[in-house]
């Protein structure tokens, strides 16, 4: 990238949308942890330091380095990083009286600061803290204040290092994107170039030099993030690239043929795999969510692997790692979570003796939507919510069988194909049907019915961190309720899910 910004990461649960907010100004940033400053290099515009959980009073708050940084470069804290700033150069930070959360409204103390150019004096801002700045050092300036809180933004005289006690970057606060905005653009003189179209140009530049002659196979998994892998490696080194899509049994109702047929039409060298007998006799007798991952799992690799050693040759495994699954691995904390793949192909790579390449691995997931769209990849794949590695499954609570499955796939198809029907598809984040092994009393016709309960499951979202229960209509839920229970035999009761997440997580197992 010839232009970017860096954004600390003192552990805040903000950060991530620090870096989606930049980004939507057509900014290029990256998260790196607090202590891993040396990794800035000449192509950083400007440096963003994110909240955090600690106080700076503790005796183990995360201390970063800005040697190389403050008064060198544009630099801008939020929250913990403007108390940090303010603390480690001379000011004074003590615990605020009552902690500082919610709304609140800016009062802008110098109309002449840059960072506030265009923003409306009196707009809405979004506090969370439970630390407040009661001294700066002589040479700060406070820029904005609001009813509670005295430093509510501050500048460096003489130097382009600047405060926010509030947060920018979440919704609540009205006019946080033109604050950014003013910082990125403005101070950091960002050209705002950094587009899907842009994207698509370097990437596939990149790939074939990385990549030259080379072979290169892919797993294929029909969602989102493996299919645009797909189209951007085509692009960059055609038919040496070889996709496999594995049918475990676990799809939903005629997706294996359906979306096989639409990569085909896509122009990728595909091979379909029936796998369905081995998954599902592999899966006999188990009942622990975790362990029917770790049989699907197993199983995907050896079917791959299998498949995979029919390509003469191959030197690269290509993986559809997103940006969230690289910012896990290496948090503040150290890496407490193994980055995810689709299928657990992670497990590959030592065993095949393969190198890796990753083209999405700076994307975040509604950015991966937009590089699909500027590809022109079938809105019938670009579009569709989000579906578990290990398919029906997880959403068949128990054991699975072959005809349970067969009995979700049933339902779970009135349901997406009404959602589609009703228009709401779209709207909804991720939609599911779970078959619950719970047993219920009904009357159909004259007779006692003791059938099957079946769970629907519809959130919103805007990247799966965080979700709420769609408040779908009661007329849409009562007319898919009897459609499931007149159509299909062996069910007596539909009940909808109201949990969101967090506590509840979206998918059941």
């Amino acid at each position: 990238m010839k232009e970017k910004i860096i954004i600390l990461d003192f552990g805040s649960q903000y950060t991530q949308l620090i870096a989606r907010r930049v980004r939507e100004l057509n900014v290029y940033c990256e998260i790196i942890p607090f202590n891993k400053t040396s990794e800035i290099d000449q192509s950083v515009k400007g440096v963003i330091l994110s909240g955090s959980p600690s106080s700076v009073r503790d005796s183990n708050a995360p201390v970063p380095d800005l040697s190389s940084i403050k008064g060198k470069l544009p630099l801008l804290g939020i929250c913990y990083g403007a108390q940090y700033i303010a603390h480690h150069y001379g000011g004074e930070v003590l615990p605020s009286k009552n902690r500082e959360y919610g709304r609140a409204n800016l009062l802008i103390t110098d109309p002449y600061s840059r960072l506030f150019k265009g923003i409306t004096d009196n707009s809405q801002v979004w506090m969370s803290h439970g630390d407040t700045i009661v001294r700066i050092p002589d040479n700060y300036k406070i820029i904005g204040s609001t009813h509670d809180v005295r430093v509510g933004a501050y500048e460096i005289s003489g130097e382009p290092t600047f405060g926010l006690q509030f947060h920018p970057e979440v919704y609540h606060t009205a006019e946080g994107t033109k604050v950014l905005k003013n910082f990125v653009v403005d101070i950091c003189g960002c050209s705002q170039q950094w587009t899907p179209e842009s994207f698509i140009d370097e990437t596939v530049n990149n790939l074939r030099a990385l990549l030259g002659d080379d072979k290169v196979v892919l797993g294929l998994s029909g969602g989102v993030d493996s299919s645009v892998t797909a189209v951007l490696l085509n692009k960059a080194v055609g038919k040496n690239l070889t996709c496999i899509f594995v049918d475990n049994g676990l799809l939903r109702k005629n997706e294996f043929e359906k979306v096989l047929a639409c990569y085909q039409s896509m122009g990728l060298v595909t091979r379909g795999v029936d796998a369905k007998k081995l998954f599902l006799a592999d899966l006999k007798g188990i009942t622990d969510p975790e362990q029917k991952r770790k049989s699907i799992g197993k199983n995907f690799i050896k079917v791959f692997e299998n498949e995979a050693k029919k390509i003469k040759d191959v030197k690269w495994l290509a993986q559809g790692t997103i940006y969230p699954d690289v910012i896990e691995s290496v948090s503040v904390n150290g890496p407490s979570v193994t980055i995810k793949s689709h299928h657990n192909v992670g497990g590959l790579p030592q065993k095949m003796k393969l190198k890796v390449v990753e083209p999405l691995k700076l994307l975040f997931k509604d950015e991966v939507r937009k590089v699909g769209k500027s590809l022109g990849i079938d809105p019938m794949i670009l579009n569709r919510h989000p579906f578990p590695g290990p398919g029906l499954a997880i959403r068949i609570i128990g054991e699975v069988t072959e005809d349970k499955v067969r009995l979700l796939q049933e339902i779970d198809h009135i349901f997406i194909e009404e959602l589609h029907e009703f228009d709401l598809y779209n709207k909804v984040w991720q939609a599911a049907a779970i078959l619950l092994p719970v047993q219920s009393v009904g009357v159909m016709g004259d007779e006692r019915t003791y059938e099957n309960v079946v769970a629907l499951r519809a959130v919103t979202s805007t990247d799966g961190m965080t979700a709420d229960w769609a408040h779908l209509p009661y007329d849409f839920l009562s007319m898919i309720s009897n459609r499931i229970i007149n159509g299909i035999k062996g069910v007596n009761r539909v009940v909808y899910d109201i949990s969101s997440k967090p506590p509840a997580t979206i998918e059941w197992e």
